[in-house]
């Protein structure tokens, strides 16, 4: 049995998703606010890695960081329970694909790899689902093995940090949205360790990446000590 993935959308329909959800944000959210967007790389393969609120995320990660702000169209890799609603369709129709995170399939890991072998944008939400907290969640370890396994023919991959935060939490009409865009993590620097250990060490500074961003990042020591312990269980 074969798996199928679509092509990235064409382009009237980019160019339409990115003006339909330019005034979608507009209409709905009284503030819009993005910060560090001069940290995304403008061109080579790049894995962004926001945390996960909403399901207006689908909009607002493509008009922080898409296009219009880069020149470059996204791809995403979500989880199957993504693919429902106005989320899911766009997702689908911009070229996304899912993967089943209990049983996630070869062929849409290696999909993954190749989108990023092509130097594309591909959009992985590395705590995996939405949680409706301002505290950023354990990772799941995919993103960093799937990002060092394609580091392997593309060693310039990089991973964006990117921390969504609304307010109030549960966003309605009038909500305030903030995207915070965090400096790129070089995954060639975590290919010279073993596999188990570099996943997880590139996992540990992800999430502590996205915690500055998020301004909840714990003291210097306590990240040392974290990462330390964390090392030596995969040892």
């Amino acid at each position: 049995m074969t798996t199928s993935f679509p092509a990235l959308g064409a382009p009237w329909f980019i160019r339409w998703l990115y003006s339909s959800s330019r005034l979608a944000l507009r209409l709905y959210f009284r503030q819009v606010r993005i910060d560090g967007q001069q940290h995304l790389p403008r061109t080579g393969p790049v894995i962004l890695a926001p945390t996960h609120r909403s399901r207006w995320d689908a909009l607002v990660v493509p008009y922080a960081v898409g296009r219009p702000v880069t020149g470059r169209d996204l791809r995403f890799m979500v989880s199957d329970d993504e693919m429902r609603g106005l989320q899911g369709w766009v997702i689908r129709h911009a070229g996304g694909f899912s993967v089943n995170t209990l049983q996630p399939a070869i062929a849409a890991l290696r999909y993954g790899i190749e989108v990023l072998k092509a130097g594309e944008s591909l959009v992985i939400f590395p705590e995996g689902n939405i949680f409706r907290d301002r505290q950023v969640q354990a990772l799941k370890p995919g993103l960093a093995r799937l990002a060092l396994q394609a580091a392997t023919a593309r060693p310039d991959l990089k991973i964006v940090p990117i921390h969504l935060s609304y307010q109030p939490l549960i966003p309605d009409w009038g909500a305030q949205v903030e995207v915070k865009i965090g400096q790129p993590l070089n995954v060639n620097h975590y290919t010279l360790e073993r596999p188990k250990q570099a996943a997880q060490t590139l996992t540990v500074d992800l999430k502590l990446a996205l915690e500055q961003l998020a301004g909840s990042s714990p003291p210097a020591q306590q990240r040392l000590k974290e990462q330390v312990i964390t090392q030596s269980v995969f040892r």
